[in-house]
């Protein structure tokens, strides 16, 4: 077992004189999330002052990390609970028999459904802890000083406007933009989707690291506009920040969910956790202007704490225009975060190049069009921005089985590593074959 998880302290019963009860000695909890600081540390305060027997421990990873993390680690040494935004993170461990049932924690007042994706997991395995959607937070002073609009739907995001102003992370890195990547794979269909991701990852200024790479920056004017899980952007625009958050059309809402771990450690106290995250009081904490993240309770159920003007997640629900199936992203979870490195995330600066000669080029063929330069132009843009993965393979059964394989098949990680080769080789081809296409469409106008 690795150093830094602290060892549970059973809990104990000492038999004492008649009329007295058994007293418990509480241990640690520890929580595996992708969740910043500044949501975990209100959580943690708040709990330990209502339990003060109980100390959370809190294990920050990358959703995928976390998945990974936990796999890795026998039964009676796992960490308690497993806290992150991504339902279909969550399905790939219901999948692995590493959650158990918790139905008996849930909050009886929580609706069944958010629009129509249940908020609990209907089998008990896990619970929706808090309601999340997908969209675009902007720096004001940023937009205004470099006379850049506001954006409304990703699309925008497309435009030679916002080259090199914009910013995303990668879904390998990142849960949350895993499900942003994925509404809008789900929304526009797998062609069109990515033929929009690879316009937006050309315009980008930076892939980040880290998922909060992206609002921090958009917070300190590094980025103009960043793609974000909702929550980024409202706790910057209620914490002062000049930011503003807006949902696309395509776009969902689904739970940000927490589970207890099969095989934990300390399951009867990670049990109190997990019911006081979604008790009214837990719920409540979700509005410090600090977390900003929308309650599993409707707002009539708050207590009276819902500000005005606070986005209602069931009415935004209703008009989304993507019912998120969390089936299909788990089935193609591993083939979409790699296709997203091997062909955005590893050859951004190419993707980059590409992307810039083409605005050029168009730029100046919507001045002075002539048929030779549209006809380069448009095999420029085909290069650049269709996936070297099309939509038939994609629902290929045989073919997503490969990216789930278990680690230790040779012959499956063979295939795996022989493909994301050929993708990445083949993006960088398109790539520089798009750029010299772009310019020779260009250079037909001169």
């Amino acid at each position: 077992m690795k150093n830094h998880i602290k060892l549970s302290l059973l809990s104990t019963s000492i038999a004492l004189a008649a009329g007295f009860a058994s007293t418990a000695i509480a241990g640690t909890v520890t929580v595996v999330t992708s969740f910043p600081k500044e949501l975990t540390g209100i959580y943690k305060a708040a709990f330990e002052k209502a339990n003060p027997s109980i100390k959370l421990e809190i294990l920050n990873k990358s959703t995928t990390q976390g998945i990974a993390y936990v796999r890795e680690l026998p039964a009676g040494q796992r960490p308690d609970i497993f806290w992150a935004s991504a339902p279909d993170a969550f399905e790939v461990l219901v999948g692995q028999n590493l959650l158990a049932n918790i139905a008996d924690q849930a909050n009886k007042a929580v609706p069944a459904k958010v629009g129509s994706y249940p908020i609990n997991n209907p089998q008990g395995l896990y619970l929706g802890q808090a309601l999340a959607g997908y969209g675009l937070m902007w720096n004001t002073r940023y937009l205004a000083a470099n006379k850049v609009p506001a954006p409304a739907q990703w699309a925008d995001l497309m435009k030679p406007v916002y080259f090199n102003h914009t910013a995303m992370s990668a879904p390998s890195r990142s849960g949350t933009t895993h499900l942003t990547v994925e509404t809008l794979l789900q929304g526009e269909g797998w062609d069109k989707g990515w033929n929009q991701l690879l316009q937006i990852g050309g315009n980008s200024a930076a892939i980040t690291e880290r998922s909060f790479g992206v609002p921090d920056g958009v917070n300190n004017g590094q980025f103009g506009v960043g793609l974000v899980i909702d929550f980024f952007g409202l706790a910057s625009k209620y914490s002062g920040f000049p930011v503003e958050f807006a949902y696309p059309d395509v776009t969902a809402v689904v739970p940000a969910n927490i589970a207890l771990i099969n095989g934990s450690k300390n399951a009867e106290e990670a049990k109190k956790f997990i019911s006081y995250s979604v008790s009214l009081e837990g719920q409540q904490l979700l509005l410090d202007p600090k977390i900003s993240r929308l309650p599993i309770l409707p707002a009539s159920a708050m207590g009276g704490k819902v500000p005005a003007g606070y986005p209602d997640p069931f009415e935004i629900a209703k008009r989304a225009k993507v019912n998120f199936n969390s089936d299909l992203s788990e089935a193609r979870y591993n083939v979409v975060s790699s296709l997203f490195d091997q062909t955005i995330t590893f050859r951004h600066k190419e993707l980059q190049a590409a992307t810039k000669a083409i605005h050029e080029a168009t730029a100046a063929l919507q001045k002075k069009p002539n048929a030779n330069g549209q006809a380069l132009l448009k095999q420029a843009r085909d290069l650049a921005f269709s996936p070297v993965v099309g939509s038939k393979l994609a629902d290929d059964k045989d073919f997503l089985a490969l990216f789930t394989a278990n680690k230790k098949d040779a012959s499956a990680n063979k295939q795996v590593t022989g493909l994301e080769d050929r993708w990445n080789t083949h993006a960088r081809e398109n790539y520089e074959r798009a750029k010299s296409l772009a310019e020779q469409a260009l250079a037909s106008v001169r």
